[in-house]
């Protein structure tokens, strides 16, 4: 069942029922601003930090779900409504929620009055832009008030849900014409304060929550709304909204459009106050600076033309133009966007992640890059310093750190010990991209102290010798608090029975190991080794070489279970991920790394361990992370036995791992299956079960329930996930097959036998590759021949010419 449709052309998903199975949202700005929004009109927005310079309240576990955002009351007669039916849910007449690339809009008609709302954050300016339309389609005038309504958040999320005692008696506002200005705590320590202002006079305004709910009122049916008249209340203490009322009268066929605008502002220190700093009148200079480039419709129409026009760009420099429509929407829109909200977000800020907790992950960023690099090379090389500013001396990092400080989360602390071998991973997906060695001088302090500053070559060599130097018992790399799978916690014990898991100390052991770290070992080591001999460091290139070639061994001794890769040891050397094992005897994650470090390939291993995935874990939905579920805690194993059977890590279909099965697909050649993976999880493959899967139709989710679960299909954990990088990465890189390499583009692709072929476009160091592939034979892996601007070339490896502004290759399949 379908709740909306794709409009490629628009590059929108346009929703047609207001009543989708969960929220459907879009993210709104590239910068520093950015606001959440939902298909009617729920979200929030802040400022560079969703913890730290929140500008609005959301309420995650609010009854009914979704009811706090940003929101228009048109109120004629006796009849209330909003363009995005939430939150009164009167019945529209017609209803439309456009989600497009950076901006969402929303059209509600409702007795012949229309709404057109255009929501999005411009280029360049710190604020959110609500451009309001409304049309008289009747044949008569009509009356009808606007009321706006947001609800301020006091800055600090965490804090403002939580310290009551302190935060009822702090909030202060100032209304000036039509602005309304939120600039609680602003007298204690903050140089900043929020404003929302209209660009019309209003009949009145609101900025107490109480008087405009009335007592006990809810957003439904507001009090001010219901009675048609605004109670001009200035707020002191409690809670602090923006509301503004607006009486308007239309002719028949007449439009009338008001902009809106709720900004973030700072006063910089040169700048003087107005009035007498002592009776906390603020500085009003920059806000008015920042409303004035919104104040009219044609100002507001041009930033929206300038957005699309960034986007527009960003998105052109890999296109892909095939008979597959959905797979051409995917790599052309969807998953590119989608790349760019990672990169922004990470897993901070979502409609499953409050934004107060998890911060920016040092895997998770390190992997997001991987989606993005090829957009925004610039800023995903700042990115990476940023990531290696919170690595430890000896190797090892922080696993998160605040988007605002760029500081490491001591809360959450190190020891994931995954984490080293992703800042390789992402520093060699730059170079290869940019052809740009001058980031590995970068100096590049440990825990953000500069003193302990060394160049980024250093991290990385400090990155792979942690792993190389902390092996256990049978000499694969220590797994520590956890790897990729947090919740897979092998070097937990408890003492009596019943009592809840402890983690081994330093002084302890541990000496769980982990088989997928050792994928990553040798798949990112390769990259480390190729960097190393750039830099002039035969003799580390050769240290490096030996130690690959032994955990390569290693795994194929200690790490190979007959017919796919173990998954680890724990503390006590029981086998993880093995046929010996009761439950949980095979894994997703080593069979996918190990597959694509390419361990065991000419042995035939690697063909075997994707057999055993297609037999094992596959599912029409996607795939299983393991098989069997465990079916009783296990307090040897942490967290993930702490889940029902199907869901999350305990036997749910991680989408974020389905990528790395797929291309290691393409690494024994099975274009079919690599195709087949790819598509189950794909969102415009799968629109057709929106019922089922309830989540965005546009956009990757992080999980899906396993076939073990009662709600099999059924997916969570929306938008932020590294799912978005990883699939751009298998569809673009190894199914399409155009991958960048470190002297050049490779061409190698691996389609389903069906596909004629392809033709793609692809930006790469200042030259855009035109690129034809030809599938005559339906083949699904093999070249019979390369040409390059009408020359033939042996191999696929297209050599880098600064000299040329366009390429033009030809490849034909075979």
């Amino acid at each position: 069942m379908k709740f909306g449709y794709f409009d490629d052309n628009a590059k929108e998903y346009v929703i047609t029922s207001p009543k989708t199975p969960l929220p459907w949202i879009n993210y709104l700005g590239c910068e520093d601003f950015f606001s959440l929004v939902s298909n009617t009109c729920g979200g929030y927005s802040f400022y560079k930090d969703a913890k730290l310079l929140r500008l609005t309240r959301y309420r995650y576990n609010n009854v009914p779900g979704d009811s706090n955002g940003h929101y228009y009351y048109i109120k004629e007669g006796n009849t209330i409504w909003n363009p995005g039916w939430m939150p009164t849910k009167t019945d529209l007449d017609s209803y439309e929620c456009h989600h497009g690339i950076g901006y969402s809009i929303f059209k509600g008609n409702k007795n012949d009055l229309a709404a057109e709302l255009t929501d999005f954050v411009p280029i360049g300016s710190t604020c959110e832009i609500n451009k309001l339309t409304m049309t008289n389609h009747s044949k008569e005038e009509k009356h009808f008030s606007i009321f706006s309504y947001v609800e301020f958040c006091l800055w600090n999320a965490m804090d403002d849900m939580t310290n009551f005692q302190r935060n009822y008696s702090i909030g202060e506002v100032e209304i000036h014409g039509s602005a309304i200005y939120h600039k609680t705590e602003y007298r204690e320590r903050r140089n900043h304060y929020a404003v929302y202002s209209v660009n019309a006079p209003i009949a009145g305004f609101d900025t107490s929550r109480d008087a405009f709910l009335g007592a006990y009122g809810e957003n439904s049916a507001p009090d001010v709304v219901v009675s048609g008249s605004c109670k001009n209340s200035v707020a002191s203490g409690w809670a602090p909204v923006g509301s503004h009322q607006l009486d308007v009268t239309l002719a028949p066929g007449e439009s009338r459009t008001y902009v809106f605008v709720l900004g973030y502002v700072e006063n910089l220190a040169a700048e003087k106050w107005v009035g007498r700093p002592e009776d906390g009148i603020i500085n009003r200079t920059p806000a008015e600076k920042l409303l004035e480039k919104f104040n009219t419709t044609e100002k507001a129409d041009q930033a929206l033309a300038d957005l699309k026009a960034y986007w527009e760009k960003l998105l052109s420099h890999f296109t892909v133009s095939s008979k597959e429509e959905k797979l051409d929407r995917m790599v052309n829109i969807w998953h590119q966007y989608q790349c760019m909200v990672t990169f922004n977000m990470s897993r901070s800020a979502s409609y499953y992640e409050s934004g107060i907790g998890r911060g920016m992950g040092f895997r998770d960023s390190c992997q997001d890059l991987l989606g993005f690099v090829h957009l925004i090379p610039d800023r995903a090389r700042q990115r990476i310093l940023d990531i290696a500013s919170t690595q430890f001396e000896d190797g090892s990092a922080y696993h998160q750190y605040q988007p605002l400080t760029k500081k490491g989360n001591s809360d959450i602390g190190s020891g994931f010990n995954d984490d080293p071998l992703w800042l390789i991973a992402g520093t060699a997906a730059y170079i290869k991209e940019t052809g740009d060695y001058s980031i590995l001088d970068e100096r590049t302090p440990y825990d953000n102290d500069d003193s302990k500053a060394t160049d980024l070559m250093e991290h990385l060599r400090r990155s792979f010798h942690y792993t190389m130097e902390h092996r256990g018992p049978h000499k694969l790399p220590l797994i520590g608090r956890a790897d990729w799978n947090d919740c897979l916690n092998l070097n937990c014990f408890s003492t009596e029975p019943g009592e809840s898991f402890q983690t081994f100390g330093p002084s302890e052991g541990p000496n769980a190991e982990s088989v997928f770290i050792a994928g990553m070992f040798v798949r990112y080591g390769k990259d480390y080794v190729e960097i190393c001999r750039h830099r002039g460091m035969a003799e580390e290139a050769a240290l490096a070489e030996e130690a690959i070639a032994d955990m390569e061994k290693t795994v194929l001794d200690a790490g190979w279970d007959g017919e796919w890769f173990l998954r680890a040891y724990d503390h006590y050397k029981n086998k993880i991920g093995s046929k010996e094992c009761e439950d949980g005897k095979i894994y997703i994650e080593p069979q996918g790394f190990c597959v694509m470090a390419e361990i065991g390939l000419k042995e035939g291993n690697c063909l075997k361990a994707m057999e055993s995935v297609e037999k094992y874990l596959d599912t029409k939905y996607g795939i299983v992370l393991l098989q069997p579920p465990y079916h009783r805690y296990h307090v040897e194993l942490g967290e993930i036995s702490s889940y029902p059977p199907g869901y999350k890590e305990n036997a749910g279909i991680f989408c974020h791992n389905n990528p790395w099965i797929s291309i290691a697909e393409t690494v024994v050649g099975r274009g079919n299956r690599a195709w087949q993976v790819y598509t189950r999880t794909c969102p415009a493959y799968i629109e057709d079960i929106s019922e089922i899967h309830r989540t965005e139709p546009y956009v990757y989710s992080q999980m899906i329930a396993g076939k073990d679960a009662p709600n099999f299909g059924e997916a969570k954990n929306s938008w932020l996930t590294g799912t978005a990088a990883w699939t751009f990465l298998n569809a673009s890189q190894y199914i399409l097959g155009i991958r960048p390499d470190y002297d050049g583009l490779i061409v190698d692709p691996c389609i389903p036998s069906f596909m004629d072929g392809f033709t793609a476009k692809r930006d790469f160091r200042g030259t855009t590759y035109h690129i034809e592939v030809e599938n005559p034979n339906h083949v699904e892996k093999g070249i019979a021949s390369v040409t390059v601007d009408g020359n033939a070339i042996e191999g696929n490896l297209i050599p880098v010419d600064a000299s040329k502004k366009e390429v033009h290759v030809k490849i034909i399949m075979g």
